[in-house]
């Protein structure tokens, strides 16, 4: 276990010197959050003061109205939309570094707009299984959510390659979601170990950002309001940076996973016995 872990902490350091070479990646992340916010603002602010407002913005709170289920699927729809176009650019670009190519930004947009059909399907079937948690979950409070957290978790691990398919084999989603889980099973443990390493590697880089909040927090209180606000600023933009590179890190960690695990192609960016190591069959 504990050699898995330091494997995901070298694949972490690994994606890191990738993300180096090519730092408008982080583009993608970041348009995809401004994207987001506006997806959110579209729906949130023409809602407020509506009747399907609470079934919107309230969790917990299961639609009681056919048009709220629409206005709620809609935006899920959109949603995740806007959230696999970027991550499919990001890894496309990734993809391309790993074999010898010099990726830009124009480049990962050209390749997801390529992609689009694949894109959308995708984001449709994500939807739709976003949607019908967020059901299960309004429903039965506790029991809801302890079922839902667990089809969660298995949806998850299960399409955890679905988007460098779509990139890369062009394939349907359900075929992708089949393709996924093949590739999975060789790969499962290191998949895990990897993610846990960049989420090592991001908190560490976050908590300069927490205590820069911390200190701004003790210095408004002790009523440096100049100093607190500047300070907090700071803390804020720091964190914003590091959920960037951590988004960054985690599609080219994924993109060199898939080539190794679908092809055993090795991109020359990671190291072969790594990888040889990482990926054994159960």
């Amino acid at each position: 276990m504990f050699d898995r872990l330091a494997n995901g902490c070298e694949l972490a350091r690994q994606s890191w010197n990738v993300l180096k070479l090519d730092k408008e990646l982080l583009l993608f992340p970041l348009l995809s959050g401004i994207a987001c916010l506006m997806v959110l603002a579209s729906f949130g602010i023409p809602l407020w003061n509506s009747p399907y407002a609470e079934a919107f913005f309230n969790e917990q709170q299961s639609p009681q109205d056919p048009i709220a289920y629409l206005i709620l699927f809609l935006f899920y729809l959109v949603n995740y939309l806007v959230i696999v176009y970027f991550n499919a650019a990001l890894v496309a670009c990734a993809i391309i570094r790993f074999r010898g190519g010099d990726p830009t930004f124009a480049v990962g947009i050209q390749a997801a707009n390529e992609r689009l059909p694949q894109i959308f399907g995708w984001a449709l079937v994500c939807a739709t299984v976003g949607f019908l948690l967020r059901i299960i979950e309004s429903r039965s409070q506790k029991t809801g959510q302890f079922v839902a957290g667990l089809i969660g978790m298995g949806w998850t691990a299960a399409t955890y390659f679905v988007v460098p398919i779509l990139v890369v084999e062009q394939l349907g989603p359900f075929a992708a979601v089949q393709r996924s889980l093949s590739v999975l099973k060789r790969t499962w443990g290191e998949a895990l170990s990897a993610n846990f390493g960049i989420g090592l590697f991001i908190f560490l880089a976050t908590m300069p950002g927490i205590m820069m909040l911390v200190g701004g927090g003790f210095l408004l209180a002790g009523g440096s309001t100049a100093g607190g606000v500047v300070l907090l600023s700071l803390g804020v933009v720091w964190i914003l940076l590091a959920s960037l590179v951590s988004s960054a890190l985690d599609a080219i960690l994924l993109a060199a996973i898939y080539l190794y695990a679908a092809d055993g192609e090795v991109p020359r960016q990671f190291d072969r016995d790594l990888l040889q190591h990482a990926f054994v069959h159960r």
